[in-house]
Parts: C-alpha cells; structure tokens; sequence
C-alpha cells in the first residue's frame, strides 16, 4: 500500500483519539449506586442508541430520565454529564500522530457516534484544530452501526473509498467499513496501532511520533 492511495485517515473518538469516557463513566456510576457494573454499562450503550441520544433524536435530560427510570440512579443531570465527559481523557501521542499525518498531507477527520458532549469536550480540550473534517452521528442523524454513514462522509470530504482508511476500536465498526470499501484499523493498543498505521503510511517512519514515548 503506497503512500499516494491512501489519502485520509478517519479516527474514532472515545477508545482511540481519547479513553472511553462513557464506558468508565458507567463503571464509576455503578460503584457509586451499589449496582452491577457490566448491567449499567450494557444497559447505558443499549439506551444510549436505542432511544435515539446518538442520533440527536432526544434531549440530554430526556435520556437521563430513562436511565435513572431503568437503573435507579440518583445523581443529577449535571453530575451524571460530568461524571462521563471528565473521564473522555485525550492521548496526546495520537493527536501528535494526527498532526504528522495532516502536516505530511493527508486529510484528517473525526467520524464518531458522539452526541453533543463532543463539542463540550472540545471547549475543553481544543482539539477540533487538528481535523479537518469533524462528522458526529448526533449531526449527521445516522450512526456508524447504519453502513450509509460512510459513503456519506466520504462524499463531503470528496475522497474515494479505497483512499480512505478508518480507525476504530469495535470489530463492528470496522467490518461496516470494510463493506463499504474503506481500509480499517481496529485500535486495540499502542504498539499495534502504530504498526498497522505506518502499514498505510509508511514514509512517517522513523521519526514517527508515538514511537519516541
């Protein structure tokens, strides 16, 4: 795989640009309520698409009404929000890695089935900067468990599928991109990645960021 076919990359937001603030958030949410924690988790993710907060079909207090009705959770609106957001910690050795890729020119863009707490994170953060493109399921109305999100976003960023390679941390995700023609990562740790990147993109070594911390 040449350098020249590949010319955007497409990463995930929470579990690979950052941790997963809404699977930690869950845990810390259980432990906090005497609950299971693999029931509020499983329950929070099934909630969290099937209710349509993913999506931008319903309001952040509507969804957390649900959840509170289905789980018996006590806290607040905004200490349940804060509680997810404050455990989305970014890994500054992969915004470097975005930086390189942009600076050496490829197009670079966030495709992540976020809600608004996205741009909340990124007041914080500031890291929108590095992307050229930011595409969030609460948004675009679809997410990625629909397969058409990907033609969709590729259309806006005018890149040919095989041009384009995605970077995830669910094999589902991954496989739908594949269907749809797109090269896939799946993030499972540090190392890996950084082979599997350079595989796509392999005039960012030696000097690759990541590989010197």
């Amino acid at each position: 795989m040449s350098i020249v076919q590949i010319k955007a990359v497409l990463f995930d937001f929470g579990g690979v640009l950052a941790d997963e603030g809404f699977r930690a958030g869950l845990a810390y949410i259980a432990e906090q309520n005497g609950l299971d924690i693999k029931t509020v988790q499983d329950e929070g993710f099934k909630l969290v698409f099937e209710q349509g907060f993913v999506t931008g079909k319903i309001r952040e207090s509507t969804f957390w009404n649900i959840f509170r009705e289905h789980l018996d959770i006590q806290e607040t609106d905004q200490e349940l929000t804060e509680i997810v957001l404050s455990r989305f910690t970014l890994r500054p050795w992969m915004l470097d890695i975005v930086s390189t890729l942009h600076d050496k020119g490829f197009v670079t863009a966030i495709l992540s089935d976020q809600t608004h707490w996205l741009d909340e994170i990124n007041e914080r953060y500031n890291f929108f900067k590095f992307f050229d493109f930011v595409f969030n399921s609460y948004y675009l109305g679809i997410s990625k468990k629909n397969p058409a999100i990907f033609k969709r976003v590729l259309k806006k960023m005018n890149i040919r599928q095989e041009s384009a390679v995605f970077i995830d941390d669910h094999p589902g995700n991954i496989e739908r991109a594949g269907e749809q023609g797109l090269h896939g990562i799946l993030y499972e740790e540090k190392n890996t990645f950084l082979k599997d990147i350079q595989h796509y993109c392999p005039d960012l070594k030696p000097g690759f960021p990541g590989l010197k911390r």
